[in-house]
C-alpha cells in the first residue's frame, strides 16, 4: 500500500447505489477518503462519502477524469467504461478488480468461455449473433437465453417454451443455455488479496422472486451436506485463484437433482448473497471486500448465528415517493436489522432495502423472516 490510511488514502467507488453506501460505511472505519462517481445526482452514497461526482460511468473521459487523482478505485457495478480503468492502471492507479477481470465479467459470452477453459462447471450453451440464430438451435424446449451485456437483477434474461417466445426474444448477441433442472440456487462469495491469500464465506441457500427474477430470501448456513458446501466453496476458490482477482467475487450457482454443481454467473464486488453477513457474520462482505483490496488480512468468514436475509422491493402497482408499512412491527421481534437504502423514489420491484433476521434457532429465524416478508411493504 503506497499511502497510510488515516485519510491519506484516496479511494474511488465506481456507483453509488446501495452496495457503494454499504461499502462506506465500513470504509469509514479505516478513515479513507472517499470519492464517488454516479450518473443520479441523488445516489444512495451522495451524503455519506468524502466527494460525490454526478456522471456516467460508460464515458471514458469521465470515468479517467474520476479516477485519474486517487490512490484506487473499486466498483459497486460492472457496466463501467473498462477502457478508462485500463489507462488508469497503466498510470499507476490501482484497480480492484482489475479492469481484464471486469471486461470478462461485463460479457456474460466471455463469462462461459472462460469456465469452458479453465474446466469450471456450467450449463451446456450456444452463442446467438442474431436473432436468425435461436431458429438454429435443436434443443427442445424450454431453454434460457441470456444477453451476452448489460444484464442485472434479473433483466436480460427470457425463458424460452415455444416457438411464440422464440419470435419474441431478444436480438442482441446472447447466449442460449440448457434449461437446468436444479434443487436450489446456492452462492458462495470468495476474498483473494493481491498477496494471493483466498477465503470464501459459507454456502447459502437462495429463493428468487418468480416475477422480478430477484434474490428474494437468502439462508446462512446451508443445511445441505457438508460435501456439496466444500464442493461449491472450492469451485468458488479456484474461480478467485484462476481469474487472479483482487477483491470480492460472487459465485452463483446451481445445485441439481442429481447432485451436480454448475456454476450459473460471477459478479466481481460485493453481492446481494452476501447482504447477511452484517450481522450474521464474524467479517461482513463489505469488510472483507477492503481487506482484499488494500491487501490486509483477510477476515474470519464463519457465522455467528443462523441468517435471513430479505430484500425489501417496492410493491407491484406503486410509483413515487417511497412510504414504508409495517417497520415497527417487524422491529418488536428480537433479532430484526433494517437497511433502507436511502431511495427517495420506489417502483415496482425495485432494491429499496433489505432486513436480516437472526435466531439461534433455524426454524425460529425461518419463521420470523416470514412475517418480515409478510409485513414489511414499500408503497407510495
Amino acid at each position: 500500500m503506497a499511502k497510510d490510511f488515516y485519510g491519506d488514502l484516496r479511494l474511488g467507488i465506481l456507483g453509488g447505489g446501495q452496495l457503494g453506501r454499504m461499502l462506506i460505511q465500513d470504509a469509514i472505519n479505516y478513515n479513507v477518503n472517499i470519492h464517488v462517481l454516479d450518473p443520479d445526482q441523488n445516489a444512495p452514497c451522495k451524503k455519506l462519502c468524502n466527494h460525490f461526482e454526478v456522471g456516467s460511468l460508460s464515458d471514458f473521459d469521465t470515468v479517467y477524469n474520476f479516477g485519474r487523482d486517487l490512490d484506487m478505485i473499486t466498483i459497486e457495478i460492472e457496466k463501467v467504461n473498462v477502457d478508462a480503468l485500463e489507462k488508469l492502471e497503466d498510470e499507476g492507479v490501482l484497480v480492484y478488480p482489475q479492469s481484464r477481470v471486469i471486461r470478462l465479467i461485463q460479457d456474460k459470452g466471455l463469462q462461459k468461455q472462460f469456465f469452458k477453459q479453465n474446466d469450471i462447471p456450467t450449463a451446456p450453451f450456444h452463442f446467438v449473433s442474431a436473432h436468425e440464430g435461436l431458429k438454429q438451435i435443436e434443443w427442445n424446449f424450454p431453454y434460457i437465453q441470456k444477453l451476452r451485456k448489460d444484464g442485472y437483477d434479473g433483466k436480460g434474461v427470457k425463458k424460452i417454451t415455444s416457438d411464440a417466445d422464440v419470435s419474441a426474444a431478444f436480438t442482441e448477441p446472447s447466449i442460449v443455455e440448457e434449461m437446468v433442472d436444479f434443487e436450489k440456487e446456492i452462492a458462495v462469495i470468495v476474498a483473494r488479496n493481491d498477496a494471493g491469500d483466498v477465503s470464501t464465506f459459507p454456502m447459502v441457500e437462495m429463493e428468487f422472486n418468480p416475477e422480478a427474477n430477484l434474490v428474494e430470501f437468502l439462508i446462512s448456513p446451508s443445511t445441505f451436506s457438508i460435501e456439496i458446501q466444500q464442493r461449491a466453496e472450492e469451485i468458488a476458490k479456484k474461480i478467485a485463484n484462476d481469474l487472479q482477482i483482487v477483491g470480492l467475487l460472487a459465485v452463483e450457482m446451481f445445485l441439481t437433482k442429481t447432485g451436480e454443481i454448475l456454476v450459473n454467473e460471477l459478479a466481481p464486488r460485493p453481492h446481494n448473497s452476501g447482504h447477511q453477513t452484517i450481522e450474521g457474520n464474524i467479517t461482513s462482505q463489505f469488510n472483507q471486500h477492503l481487506r482484499a483490496i488494500f491487501n490486509l488480512p483477510l477476515g474470519n468468514t464463519a457465522t455467528r448465528d443462523h441468517a435471513v436475509m430479505i430484500n425489501v422491493l417496492g410493491e407491484d402497482g406503486y410509483d413515487g415517493l417511497a412510504k414504508y408499512e409495517g417497520v415497527e412491527d417487524i422491529l418488536s421481534l428480537e433479532g430484526v436489522f433494517v437497511h433502507l437504502y436511502g431511495k427517495k423514489f420506489t417502483k415496482p420491484f425495485r432494491k429499496m432495502g433489505h432486513v436480516c433476521i437472526i435466531n439461534k434457532d433455524r426454524e425460529t429465524a425461518i419463521k420470523n423472516a416470514r412475517y418480515v416478508q409478510s409485513t414489511l411493504k414499500v408503497k407510495a
